[in-house]
C-alpha cells in the first residue's frame, strides 16, 4: 500500500472509473480527498462509499469558477491541498471530413483546457503549503493514432505537453507534475469501446500483456506519483497499457466507426 498518510487530494471525474479509483488509494493510504465531479449523485455516492474521509463536491472543469469553488471547499474542509488527480474527461469520434470545428473544440475543453482550469486551481494552495503533486489523466492516444478520434488524440497529445510544461513552470514551488497514459480500461467512460468484441480483440492483439485495463492498475501508478517515494519524478508520461505504447494504435474503422467514413 502507497503511504499517502497526512495527505488531502481532491480529484476531477473522481465518481467513477479511474478518478474513483484513485480516491480510494488516497483513502486506503492513509489521506483525505475531495472527489469532484458534474454529477451530484454520482460524487455523493463515491463519497459516500469511502467514508468520513473523502467527501464529494460539484465540479464542471469547463468552468473556472466551479473548479475554484470545487478545490476552495477541499482546503476549507480539510486545511490545505497537497495532491490531485486530473481526471475528468469526455470521448469524441468523427472523421475529419464530417466532423464539426464545434464537435473538436468541445473535446477539448474538457480534456485539455479542464485540465488547464483545474491545475490553475490546485497549484495556489499547493504553492501556500510548500509544494505538492498533480497527476493527470492522459491516454495512449496522445501517442498513438486512432482512426476517426482525432479530437480526443489531439486533446490527450496536448495534455502531455501541458503537463510537462506545468512541471517546468512549478518546480520551483515544489510541486511535481507528471501523467499517466492508460490503454483501453475497463470504465464507464470506455464502455462504447469495451461492450464490442471485435474492438476488444482489436486492442488486445496490439498488447503484449493481452487484457483490457481495470481502474485499479492504472490508479497503482497513480499513487505512487502522488507519494513521496516519486519525490524525483517530474514531467513524465507513463504508460500504464500492458505495453500497448510499444507496438501500433488500434483500427476501429470497421468495428466500431464506420458510419463515420465520408460518403
Amino acid at each position: 500500500m502507497t503511504d499517502l498518510s497526512g495527505k488531502v487530494g481532491f480529484i476531477t471525474g473522481g465518481g467513477t472509473g479511474i478518478g474513483l479509483a484513485c480516491a480510494k488509494k488516497i483513502v486506503e493510504g492513509g489521506g483525505k480527498v475531495a472527489i469532484g465531479g458534474r454529477r451530484t449523485e454520482v460524487v455523493e455516492a463515491a463519497a459516500s462509499e469511502l467514508g468520513d474521509s473523502a467527501f464529494a463536491v460539484q465540479c464542471d472543469v469547463t468552468n473556472q469558477e466551479s473548479v475554484d469553488a470545487a478545490v476552495a471547499a477541499a482546503v476549507d474542509r480539510f486545511g490545505g491541498l497537497h495532491i490531485a488527480v486530473n481526471a475528468a474527461g469526455i470521448g469524441g469520434a468523427g472523421h475529419i471530413l464530417n466532423s464539426t470545428a464545434e464537435q473538436f473544440a468541445a473535446v477539448l475543453d474538457t480534456n485539455l483546457t479542464g485540465v488547464f482550469r483545474s491545475m490553475h486551481a490546485e497549484a495556489q494552495p499547493m504553492r501556500e503549503g510548500g509544494g505538492g503533486s498533480i497527476v493527470n489523466i492522459s491516454s495512449i492516444a496522445a501517442a498513438l493514432t486512432h482512426r476517426q478520434m482525432s479530437s480526443y488524440c489531439a486533446a490527450k497529445a496536448g495534455l502531455n505537453m501541458l503537463t510537462q510544461c506545468a512541471a517546468d513552470d512549478m518546480g520551483e514551488f515544489g510541486i511535481r507534475v507528471n501523467a499517466v497514459m492508460p490503454g483501453l480500461t475497463k470504465t464507464d467512460l470506455a464502455q462504447p469501446l469495451t461492450s464490442n468484441e471485435a474492438v476488444v480483440e482489436e486492442y488486445k492483439r496490439r498488447m503484449p500483456i493481452s487484457r483490457l485495463g481495470e481502474p485499479g492498475d492504472v490508479a497503482g501508478m497513480v499513487a505512487f506519483l502522488l507519494s513521496e517515494e516519486a519525490s524525483w519524478i517530474t514531467g513524465q508520461c507513463i504508460g500504464v497499457d500492458g505495453g500497448h505504447t510499444i507496438r501500433q494504435g488500434p483500427d476501429l474503422v470497421e468495428p466500431l466507426f464506420s458510419k463515420f467514413l465520408p460518403q
